[in-house]
This record gives structure tokens, C-alpha cells and sequence, in this order.
């Protein structure tokens, strides 16, 4: 397989997983908790970083693509180690900004908010958790990173 074609395939992989954990959060109805939405981000840089591959050559771009994807992989495992309770979590909550609410708005804020635990497996198909499948479905991702840097185009 060409480079190109490699890259492409990774990048629609990261796409399809980061807009599925939306679909998930705005027409699932599941809202993510702080480390569904960290394995978000390497995603997003994947697919940044797919655009530029196919403006640089050379295998550095398809290197970092890689990494990308082991990140999220990574955290996804992480997740789902704290989901099976084989290791605690973050003790820490996200918030969204804050800054300008009256003590009245953030008080209407902190009820109206969805308790998101991140040891609760919110989803789940074939035994395995959304982290889970964002784990294995993105050391796929690492593979085709890596066979792109090896590519020839």
C-alpha cells in the first residue's frame, strides 16, 4: 500500500473513533468523564498531523502519527485498568470554565452537571468498555502509522 493511502487510512480511523465518542456524548446521550476526554485529544492531533504528512515528506510526521496514536491507546488502557479496578483513577474532576458565574450560577452548574465517574463502565459490546475498543482500535492505528513511515510512495 502507497503511503498516502496509509495515512489516509489512519487519519479516517482516528476520525471515525473521535466522532463516534461524539456521537456517543451528544446523540448517545453517555457523557464522557475526564479520561474519555483526554483520549480525545491525540486523536485530533492524528488526524492534524495526517494533513501534514501529505504535505512533508519524509517519515518523521508518520512517526509522530504513531505516537499520537499510542497515546490514546495508552490512556485508553490506562481507563480501562480503572474500570476493571485493577488500579485507581485520577482523584480529580474536570470543570469547564468557571470564571464570571455568580456563586448562584456556579451552584446551578455543579447540580445540573452528570456525576461521570471514570471507573463505571458507561457502554459496552462484546465484553469490552468504549476505552477498551479506543485501545485496541488504536494500536491498529499505531500499525498503520508505522507502515506508512515505511512506506515508499
Amino acid at each position: 500500500m502507497s503511503r498516502t493511502f496509509l495515512i489516509f487510512l489512519a487519519a479516517a480511523g482516528s476520525a471515525a473513533l473521535w466522532l463516534g465518542a461524539l456521537g456517543f456524548q451528544h446523540i448517545g446521550g453517555l457523557p464522557p468523564c475526564a479520561m474519555c476526554i483526554w483520549q480525545r485529544y491525540p486523536h485530533a492531533a492524528a488526524i492534524a498531523l495526517a494533513v501534514l504528512a501529505m504535505a512533508l515528506p519524509g517519515r518523521v510526521v508518520p512517526v509522530l502519527g504513531a505516537l499520537a496514536a499510542a497515546t490514546t491507546a495508552a490512556i485508553g488502557i490506562f481507563h480501562t485498568g480503572v474500570e476493571r479496578g485493577w488500579w485507581d483513577g485520577p482523584s480529580t474532576c474536570s470543570a469547564g470554565d468557571i470564571s464570571g458565574l455568580s456563586s448562584e450560577d456556579l451552584l446551578a452548574q455543579i447540580m445540573e452537571a452528570p456525576l461521570v465517574r471514570c471507573d463505571e463502565v458507561a457502554w459496552s459490546f462484546m465484553g469490552l468498555s468504549m476505552a477498551s475498543w479506543n485501545a485496541v482500535l488504536s494500536l491498529v492505528l499505531v500499525g498503520l502509522w508505522i507502515a506508512a513511515a515505511r512506506a515508499r510512495d
